[in-house]
């Protein structure tokens, strides 16, 4: 929640509830242990954490817009689900063509990298069962932080830019 200003905009910003812990959860994993404070995860611990997390991150998003779903779109919110689809399809199409025409990468990675850059649990736990493999995990770890504090920022940044 600490504010910091960024040259040129006119007030100052912050991380949030949202990027400041994944700040500090970076930061303490990169330095690995403080003292007998050890930061190790253990990949039993780590494997039902993620099971969990996902779980109840559908649970949430599902009890949440499920109370009106149906009569939203009857009153004309399927424009808003094409746009939606449309705003999402197209920079993915884009990015996993570079990822693979250009850059040669393989389509597990890709399936990480885009399910990051998404920020999408959902399509992270999709790739993990469909691959079997640890690969797309570690491909969504390595873009996740960044797009959550550009996410974050560049929210701000906005609101202060056009208000």
């Amino acid at each position: 929640m600490i504010p910091f200003t960024i040259p040129g905009i006119p007030a100052p910003v912050k991380l949030g509830l949202a990027g400041g812990p994944l700040i500090v959860a970076l930061i303490l994993s990169r330095l690995g242990r403080i003292g007998p404070m050890s930061f190790y995860m253990p990949i039993s611990a780590n494997f039902m954490l993620r099971e969990v997390g996902i779980t109840l991150f559908l649970a949430c998003v599902g009890l949440k817009s499920g109370h009106n779903f149906v009569a939203t779109i009857m009153a004309g919110g399927w424009v808003w689900v094409i746009y939606g689809a449309i705003i999402t399809l197209v920079p993915l199409l884009i990015a996993g063509y570079v990822a693979r025409a250009l850059l040669k990468m393989n389509f597990v990675s890709i399936c990480g990298i885009l399910s990051g850059s998404m920020t999408d649990p959902p399509a992270l736990a999709f790739a993990n069962k469909m691959t079997h493999s640890d690969t797309p995990s570690l491909s969504y770890a390595s873009v996740y932080p960044l797009t959550m504090i550009l996410r974050v920022l560049s929210t701000q940044i906005l609101v202060i830019l056009f208000l």
